[in-house]
């Protein structure tokens, strides 16, 4: 079999369904649904990438309070996910409609999601406007996770995140371990 080539397109490999929390100016919640979402900074300072159409509400909340939110979801949550994508924050309480608990963050203004099990709070550091969506780049200044989810020295155990994913238009959640970095060399 040979390879075709395409035009540039959404990449074909997952990336993460996140559910993004923002506040407008009196404090007031919204939910964002994004799998526009990057890790591309794992240095001082962490950062995180959001992808969001400027017609999008949580485009001119995160823009005016310069705050926001990456929960990641479980895959138990995919309807929950995807009707947070369907609906628009200017018109629908999305907490209150789809049953999600907000938390307060210890850092910023917009609140967490009980129901995920890993919540990064962030700083605004700057937008970059790339084709048809803005980039917006956050700096990390606090992340919680689960307990339930930590092993006994605290580290993350992603055998118990069941994490949801997006690709090509579909949710999907993540399969079965494969190795552990270096693995490849005990084999030689």
């Amino acid at each position: 079999m040979g390879k075709v080539k395409m035009s540039p397109r959404r990449i074909v490999y997952p990336t993460p369904a996140a559910l993004i929390t923002c506040v407008d100016e009196e404090g007031r919640p919204n939910i964002i649904t994004l799998a526009e979402v990057a890790h591309p900074c794992i240095a001082n300072p962490t950062m995180m990438m959001l992808a969001i159409a400027p017609e999008r509400y949580s485009n001119s909340l995160i823009r005016k309070t310069k705050e926001f939110v990456v929960n990641f979801p479980t895959a138990d949550l995919a309807e929950k996910v995807d009707g947070c994508g369907c609906v628009s924050g200017r018109d629908v309480d999305k907490f209150d409609r789809f049953g999600l608990t907000p938390l307060p963050a210890s850092v910023v203004k917009p609140p967490l999601i009980k129901e995920c099990p890993v919540n990064v709070e962030c700083v605004l550091r700057s937008v970059q406007p790339i084709g048809y969506h803005d980039f917006f780049m956050g700096e990390v200044v606090a992340i919680h996770v689960d307990e339930e989810v930590l092993d006994e020295r605290g580290g993350i155990v992603p055998g118990k995140l069941n994490p949801l994913v997006f690709v090509l238009g579909e949710y999907w959640n993540v399969g079965r371990r494969l190795g552990h970095h270096g693995f490849s060399r005990s084999k030689r």
